[in-house]
């Protein structure tokens, strides 16, 4: 996926539906501790900003400046080898992106590198297994932002985490809409 080609209409997305971004939004919001925390696929910025998130990490770099202009500092690269010092962070957000790496395995190796000892990952994701999930699964090969995504299920994230050592593992299921049975998922784990 190009993003740094279609930036500005992925931007645009969240204000078109402004209902499920700030359902997300808000239900984000009770899983983000306070601290120093780094938004991995940071893309512009639109849940770094609300949530006090300082610092992002995305490859496109016209993502990065839509970003920057909403006071996230922005390094460009990728989560499968993150330009941070070991213990940097309090806690990391993935949001969306899980779907989007290249390699799953190497990337939460990444994350464990930088988090703090005890610090938080935090990740929100459509599960593949929910109607909504299974409507991307679908239409993916047609989507400009879904063609190359790898969807999971609730399931395989959270064998994935325990496997890298992640603890604690709590989980919530958010209904976008009201024929929505929790397609948006919140998980947390130290």
């Amino acid at each position: 996926m190009n993003f740094d080609k279609y930036y500005k209409e992925y931007d645009e997305w969240f204000e078109k539906n402004k209902e499920i971004y700030l359902k997300e939004l808000n239900a984000l919001k009770k899983y983000i501790p306070k601290g120093k925390g780094l938004e991995v696929g940071v893309g512009t910025g639109r849940f770094a900003q609300p949530l006090g998130i300082k610092y992002g990490l995305d490859p496109s770099k016209n993502m990065a400046k839509l970003a920057e202009e909403r006071g996230v500092k922005v390094y460009i690269g990728y989560a499968e080898n993150m330009p941070f010092e070991d213990n940097s962070f309090d806690f990391i957000l993935l949001n969306t992106t899980l779907c989007f790496l290249k390699d799953v395995e190497k990337a939460l190796k990444e994350i464990k590198r930088v988090l703090k000892p005890g610090g938080y990952l935090i990740i929100g994701m459509i599960d593949k297994n929910s109607k909504l999930g299974k409507i991307y699964e679908a239409k993916k090969d047609k989507s400009k932002f879904y063609k190359d995504a790898n969807f999971f299920s609730l399931d395989e994230v959270i064998e994935l985490l325990k496997r890298f050592g992640f603890k604690d593992i709590e989980y919530e299921r958010v209904r976008l809409s009201e024929e929505d049975d929790g397609s948006y998922v919140i998980i947390r784990a130290k």
